[in-house]
């Protein structure tokens, strides 16, 4: 029952849950002051654009100021056991991730807050499809050739590694594709990018928002995106799943989360404003071309999606041997 229901959350993800609580006002006159929505990144990066975009629409269509507050470190670690410490009355929110909420718990010994029982879900905001490409001069042109080419040479052919999810995401495609490409990590994508031109390594994984660049300019041949579903940019990129490894979801995500204790009437004033907010067509262009595959959800959805992707991120994590550094 629990599997079909965690499915039944993930075939919604990409178009945006239409169901959404009434949106009247919570006992209270909340919010009768500016809500702080804490970022696990620094400044420009991805989840920092998006989060800016949703405070902006969300300040908008309550009438009270959202502002992010960028904190930084250990993986998100140190801006979400802030978050989770903050008082529960909707005043302090966090824009989660599957970092957060799904991987570091198996990644570090000591975590500052529990991400099942510190949190209120609210709802998901977004998937980053993350891509799998390949130099020019490979000679394959799709997943099969890959997957061929590793199983007749195994361990010789190199993925340039620019981050921990990619290299979680290089765990489970070695699993199912039942071969063995062997990791390359590298500090950022730049310097993987940089050896992927000139061949050193033959492959990547990297976002979508990062990889379509190089695309574009004939440095890297897309393979296949990550997520179960076709990303909207990049249409004519198949899908592992599509490609050959059945049942492959796996990305990093978004989600916005409350303190624990938080009302149940402000967490469902907040969702409905969030999954209004996702709905509009100018935002989801907007987010899209970020490299952002729009998601929304009810709070139960969300806690169901995070308690599998938990399960999910910590066993590839594990198997991996990947620790923080």
């Amino acid at each position: 029952m629990k599997k079909a229901f965690a499915a039944s959350i993930l075939a919604c993800l990409g178009m945006g849950t239409t169901i959404a609580f009434a949106q009247q006002a919570p006992a209270g006159e909340y919010p009768a002051k500016e809500i702080r929505l804490v970022v696990t990144g620094t400044p420009g990066q991805g989840t920092d654009v998006l989060s800016r975009l949703i405070a902006q629409r969300l300040s908008e269509r309550i009438g009270q100021q959202v502002f992010v507050d960028n904190k930084a470190g250990a993986g998100g670690n140190i801006g979400a056991g802030f978050a989770a410490k903050a008082a529960p009355d909707g005043y302090t929110l966090l824009m989660g991730t599957n970092a957060t909420h799904a991987a570091n718990s198996a990644l570090y010994a000591h975590m500052p807050f529990d991400p099942a029982k510190d949190f209120a879900p609210v709802s998901l905001v977004g998937l980053l499809p993350m891509m799998l490409s390949a130099s020019p001069g490979l000679p394959i042109a799709s997943v099969k050739d890959l997957i061929e080419a590793g199983r007749s040479r195994p361990g010789s052919i190199n993925v340039a590694i620019p981050s921990t999810s990619a290299r979680v995401i290089l765990q489970l495609f070695n699993q199912l594709g039942d071969v063995k490409l062997f990791p390359v990590p590298y500090k950022g994508s730049a310097p993987a990018f940089i050896d992927l031109f000139s061949e050193r390594v033959q492959l990547t994984i990297d976002t979508v928002s990062t990889s379509l660049p190089q695309a574009a300019a004939g440095k890297i041949k897309p393979l296949a995106v990550t997520t179960a579903k076709r990303f909207e940019a990049t249409p004519d990129v198949p899908t592992l799943a599509e490609s050959g490894l059945a049942g492959f979801d796996l990305a990093p995500w978004n989600a916005l989360f409350a303190p624990k204790g938080t009302p149940a009437d402000i967490v469902d004033f907040l969702n409905a404003h969030v999954v209004a907010i996702l709905a509009e067509p100018d935002l989801r262009r907007r987010m899209v071309a970020l490299g952002i595959q729009p998601a929304s959800s009810t709070p139960a959805e969300l806690g169901a999606f995070v308690s599998a992707e938990s399960r999910k991120w910590g066993e590839l994590v594990r198997q991996a041997g990947i620790k923080a550094e």
